[in-house]
């Protein structure tokens, strides 16, 4: 039997998932995405085209890869069908064959949007960032057993399951002053649907198990970062899903003895979109020079990201809560505009302390983070073959290695598949 490969980000998301699993994907016969939604933006980049996914599997680019929506996912219909359309109309695909959705997936319907809206604005100065698609509400509706799933929609009194819960909603946002039409939005939503019922509704932990025993390569696509996660996160400024490996086995239902290599992918830097403690975070010129460099701006929401230097204490932290066994390190080619590296290797708490663990506290302490510096290689790196690597990045990478204690395996230079390097 063959072992579930899982790949994740270890910082706050946006560390280049998207393009590694594009990569990847020729080595697997299936690429499964295992818990988030439309929040999420994966951006792949080949043949001089960029395309964005927010829902289906990175893998849709491969012909002959099985892409699996798991049940961990929460899915709003209408996202999906303008997806599936954008994809057909860019890339002259069918994915009739090889799109496959849970029908234990979460459904997100327009209340959840509207809800979600109307608690990111009571929530003034305090709130978490939200990306207004539905995705906190849904996960709520989850927990507390009132939810609808992709199979609820084969079921013949659908509609009256979503009046039943369109009504609990609508009783919420009474208290809201938020505009919509709901006329349009409903309309919107039961045309995705009949949409959606042509696709390949399945029992999706029966078909991962038994693409498991018959030797098939399974790649578990995890979206956001692990430090996220619902509940290893800076909570409160976190997602509502575990973003990390063990989230792969619940959000597929997969075995923990079946899970094999784990790809951790971070950036040379680190970035963080929305609300919430960033200890690394650069308020200056420098911080705008990197974002400006990195096109540092949101994939599903276009907003600006926040920019700082690399944060070791955070990723020892995924590192160890995810079980990583190999490190994936993206946009090397960013920092080539630096005379100087910083590395924060621990922190410096209220109460003089040093650390290298990342304090229970993250949100309310005063972290100082504490840095190493390193000569920058200033030289244009990106699409570089292994050879032509400058000393300098050579070193950075094995300062970082030797830190973190894993391997760091591939090196990407740029945002197309091309531009990477394997060590």
């Amino acid at each position: 039997m063959t072992k579930v490969d899982v790949l994740l980000g270890l910082q706050w998301g946006d560390e280049g998932k998207g393009k590694i699993v594009d990569v990847l994907a020729p080595k697997y016969d299936v690429v499964a995405r295992f818990q988030g939604g439309p929040n999420a933006g994966h951006t792949l980049e080949f043949d001089g085209k960029k395309h964005v996914l927010h829902q289906i599997p990175s893998g849709i680019f491969r012909e002959k890869t099985k892409n699996i929506i798991g049940n961990g996912v929460v899915l709003d219909p209408i996202v999906l069908k303008r997806e599936i359309e954008g994809v057909a109309d860019k890339f002259g695909l069918n994915l009739y064959d090889n799109l496959f959705i849970s029908k234990k997936a979460q459904l997100i319907i327009p209340t959840h949007r509207l809800l979600d809206q109307a608690y990111e604005t009571a929530k003034g100065v305090n709130k978490i960032g939200s990306t207004l698609k539905g995705i906190g509400p849904t996960y709520q509706d989850k927990i507390g057993r009132q939810g609808l799933r992709v199979g609820d929609i084969l079921s013949p009194n659908f509609k009256e399951k979503f009046e039943h819960l369109t009504q609990i909603h609508f009783s919420i946002l009474k208290d809201h002053a938020i505009e919509y039409n709901w006329v349009e939005l409903s309309e919107q939503f039961f045309t995705a649907v009949e949409f959606i019922k042509k696709f390949k509704l399945i029992e999706s932990e029966y078909f991962i198990n038994q693409e498991l025993e018959s030797g098939s390569t399974i790649l578990a696509e995890g979206a956001q970062g692990s430090l996220l996660d619902i509940d290893f996160g800076s909570y409160p400024f976190v997602t509502s899903s575990n973003t990390v490996t063990a989230g792969a086995c619940t959000g597929l239902g997969v075995a923990p003895k079946h899970i094999g290599q784990v790809y951790g992918i971070f950036k040379a830097y680190s970035t963080r979109v929305g609300s919430g403690p960033f200890p690394t975070e650069l308020l200056d010129e420098e911080g705008e020079r990197m974002r400006k460099e990195g096109n540092e701006f949101g994939s599903t929401t276009g907003r600006p990201r926040r920019c700082g230097w690399i944060d070791l204490p955070s990723l020892k932290y995924s590192i160890m809560i995810n079980g990583v066994t190999q490190l994936l390190m993206m946009k090397a080619d960013v920092l080539s505009i630096f005379p100087t590296i910083k590395i924060c290797t621990h922190y410096k708490l209220e109460n003089g302390e040093s650390t290298t663990l990342l304090p229970y506290e993250l949100v309310n302490e005063k972290i100082t983070p504490v840095y190493t510096e390193m000569p920058g290689w200033q030289t244009n790196v990106k699409g570089i073959r292994k050879e032509e690597m400058p000393v300098a990045l050579e070193n950075y990478i094995n300062f970082l290695e030797k830190e973190l204690q894993v391997p760091i395996t591939m090196v990407s230079t740029g945002p197309d598949r091309t531009q990477t390097i394997y060590r």
